[in-house]
């Protein structure tokens, strides 16, 4: 099956010459298939709908958006369990940091200083990631009940409103822990989790904090390796991320200090896979947690499924010194689930399915490669969109025959404009 990725930059860059022509980059005919019908009669507000990545939720709060998660029978949300997640990140600074006490302190002050690149203040699993930390190590303070996740700024003499100067004893010896800085990755445009702007960040806490600097942790790989490039590798200096990337993965032998696997394989798989049942009109749980007529199946150690939340979750893997050579590859389909279906029993389909920024180096260079290569098996014919990063209308402008399709993954840009989707499949 053809598909076509259609990126921003792609359409920024063929603008001028489209014009002449009355073309406009944003429009549907950039789309494959521009034109052609859906076979189907279900009308749009009842077509298979799946958000992934970015649960609906409240920006500022957290809280689950129910009215999206339970939009019509058959939608639900792909993503990871993320606080499972960013515990097992922050355990895995901690023992390392336990691990390499005798080496870790590189100026001998007694303060293991680390600095924090967040991605996104108002994302759920930014938000677990950067309290997953903060509790392993102690720095985290309470607010309304939780780990305070806010960024600390600068924080080089430890009295910072969002943290706390944590403890750790090794061998009968204590050491503090202390956060030094901490800050949002956003570039001037609004995009988020934002790579370039943590490689600038690391030059800027550096000079500030030099040797002080111990351990850099991150968010995600995409930032993580931004500073590991720029700084951290050539300092020696331990940096830990999120994502099990390729790259990441690969310098994990360079001094990396190691990463998280949120099994993007069988979120990608699960991604499609419920799209794929509810256009079956089978079981949900088809080729999940019950074998298809092809054999697929997972085991429930690799992801957990709540009904409350009408959400699927892929279980995390720490990814260190110790196993980074299983996790080379991010982009090998899981196994278990990776025998072709039989179209004459499941027929191809039209997805539309939209990234919410092309850039995004986990989506782009580990996500959607999975997802293209389980397209094909679950004959599945997926139209991928590429956001900016910055505005949904960037997305939804090109979502303007939602007719044309017979399901939807919609990946936001912000997790609380789920009804900036909705409202065009309820036109």
């Amino acid at each position: 099956m053809k598909k076509k990725f259609v990126a921003i930059m792609m359409v920024a860059a063929m603008a001028a010459s489209m014009a002449a022509c009355g073309s406009d980059g944003g429009s549907s005919d950039t789309q494959k298939g521009g034109g052609s019908t859906s076979t189907s009669d279900v009308a749009n507000k009842d077509k298979p709908l799946v958000w992934y990545n970015r649960q609906p939720s409240n920006s500022s709060t957290g809280e689950l958006d129910t009215t999206a998660l339970n939009y019509n029978k058959d939608t639900y949300y792909v993503g990871f369990d993320a606080n499972q997640g960013a515990e097992l990140q922050g355990e895995m600074v901690k023992e390392y940091i336990e691990k390499n006490i005798d080496k870790i302190d590189r100026n001998g002050d007694g303060v293991i200083g680390y600095v924090l690149a967040i991605g996104d203040i108002g994302h759920n699993d930014s938000i677990a990631r950067t309290r997953g930390v903060r509790k392993a190590l102690g720095t985290g303070v309470d607010k309304g009940g939780e780990i305070d996740s806010a960024p600390a700024g600068t924080n080089s003499d430890g009295k910072a409103a969002e943290v706390q100067d944590g403890k750790i004893t090794v061998n009968g010896k204590d050491y503090v822990v202390r956060e030094l800085a901490s800050q949002e990755m956003k570039n001037s445009a609004g995009a988020t989790w934002d790579a370039a702007t943590a490689g600038n960040a690391i030059g800027t806490w550096s000079s500030s904090f030099g040797e002080s600097i111990d351990v850099v942790v991150s968010n995600n790989d995409g930032m993580g390796m931004s500073m590991f490039n720029a700084w951290s590798k050539d300092n020696k200096v331990p940096t830990f991320g999120y994502d099990a990337n390729s790259d990441a993965v690969a310098a994990i032998a360079e001094g990396y200090g190691g990463t998280i696997s949120q099994h993007a394989d069988v979120q990608a798989y699960l991604t499609l896979r419920v799209l794929r049942n509810a256009l079956d009109g089978v079981d949900i749980d088809t080729g999940i947690g019950k074998e298809d007529d092809a054999g697929n199946v997972l085991s429930d150690d690799v992801y957990v499924y709540k009904d409350d939340e009408r959400s699927y979750y892929a279980l995390n893997v720490a990814v260190t010194a110790d196993n980074y050579k299983d996790f080379t590859d991010s982009t090998v389909v899981w196994a278990p689930v990776s025998t072709q279906l039989d179209s004459a029993k499941h027929p191809t389909k039209k997805v539309w399915l939209n990234i919410y920024n092309a850039s995004d180096n986990f989506l782009s260079s580990t996500y959607q490669p999975l997802l293209q290569k389980y397209d094909d098996l679950l004959n599945l014919d997926v139209e991928y969109i590429g956001g900016d990063g910055q505005t949904e209308s960037n997305i939804t402008n090109r979502l303007g025959n939602p007719s044309q399709y017979d399901a939807f993954a919609i990946n936001m840009v912000k997790t609380d404009n789920a009804a900036s989707y909705t409202a065009l499949l309820n036109q």
